[in-house]
């Protein structure tokens, strides 16, 4: 018989920690062995239940869950999933949470369980995938706060076309990822960026202020017709997908209504085919860490047209699952780690 994973829930709201219980006790392989109303009482037992994965509440009184998770991953290796609250403040502490070393985050079901089912689904996968994984301590990781390694060109193509635009996808682990690169690319960078970040809605856009505060680049969540520029990322917002259209010489961000086919919205498919369709043999596709395999079909696209994929390679991925599904597949011109990713794209578009 298969142990079941144990799962430690902390939260200071009785009816948060009764609703993830239920949710996860449904559930044939996991358990949960003990709850926690604050952070200072989840510090104090973590020794005594030595759980699998732990559900940490962001905003708590006394002990957050910000200097929960510093504390947590300083003593042990367990994999701490953040539960957020749809705020800016709530968003703005899971990223720091994250680059602490807690592995994830999940949006807060709502009072009303409007949205139970997604969250229930998603925290479960979330566990399934984590357990049996440390997260790695704060002391393992190249932080935002250090210097920033500004990246410049050194050309050295190993094609004759240039690239003109580059779309990167990624999910699970991608906050992190994304800030040891967007932020080490110089302003001059010479193709306008395209993100997908798998996230819930109302975080995509507290996810691009943050990248912009941090980045010589202007970043910024994608509008409705908004112009591709060099020197400008864009983040596709949670609950929209992507397509581009050239008008006059420029290329244009068109937000649309998902239509039923995608997993995930915004998708990595849905962005690397719309690049592919406009920009061809010019599409840059850049896979990042993340569960499944969103990204591969539309990758496909991108190849078949004479486009160019950059992967992020195992040893530095949170999962290695978006990545080594594209790689594969055979979709991957050239692998790196993800602190040399800013510069292998400033030397292809150099």
């Amino acid at each position: 018989m298969i142990e079941p994973i144990n799962v430690f829930v902390v939260d200071d709201s009785a009816f948060m920690r009764r609703a993830i219980t239920k949710m996860l006790e449904s559930e044939n392989d996991i358990r949960v062995i003990g709850t926690a109303r604050s952070g200072e009482d989840a510090v104090a037992r973590v020794e005594q239940l030595n759980p699998d994965v732990i559900t940490m509440d962001v905003e708590m009184p006394g002990m957050g869950g910000l200097e929960a998770v510093r504390q947590i991953v300083a003593q042990r290796r367990v994999p701490i999933i953040m539960v957020s609250a749809l705020t800016q403040e709530g968003a703005e502490i899971t990223f720091r949470a994250l680059e602490l070393g807690a592995v994830d985050f999940i949006a807060k079901p709502d009072a009303a369980y409007e949205n139970i089912t997604d969250v229930a689904r998603d925290l479960t996968a979330k566990i399934r995938t984590f357990a049996g994984r440390g997260a790695r301590p704060l002391a393992e990781q190249a932080t935002v706060e250090a210097p920033l390694r500004t990246v410049t060109a050194t050309p050295r193509h190993t094609r004759r076309d240039e690239f003109a635009c580059v779309a990167i996808g990624t999910s699970t682990g991608g906050p992190v990822a994304l800030s040891h690169i967007i932020p080490h690319l110089p302003a001059n960078f010479p193709v306008p960026v395209l993100i997908v970040q798998h996230m819930p809605r109302g975080f995509t856009r507290p996810l691009a202020e943050r990248l912009n505060v941090q980045s010589k680049l202007h970043v910024s969540e994608a509008d409705d017709g908004m112009v591709l520029s060099p020197g400008r990322a864009l983040v596709v917002p949670s609950g929209k997908q992507i397509a581009l259209r050239r008008t006059h010489g420029a290329v244009e961000a068109r937000l649309i209504d998902d239509d039923g086919a995608s997993l995930h919205v915004p998708s990595v498919d849905v962005l690397t085919a719309a690049v592919a369709d406009v920009y061809g043999s010019s599409a840059l596709g850049v896979i990042l860490t993340g569960m499944g395999q969103d990204g591969v079909r539309g990758l496909h696209k991108l190849k078949s047209l004479g486009g160019y994929v950059v992967g992020q390679d195992e040893a530095t991925c949170v999962v290695y699952g978006m990545p080594r599904a594209a790689a594969k597949a055979g979709l991957v011109d050239r692998v790196a780690p993800l602190d040399d990713i800013a510069q292998v794209l400033v030397e292809l578009t150099a």
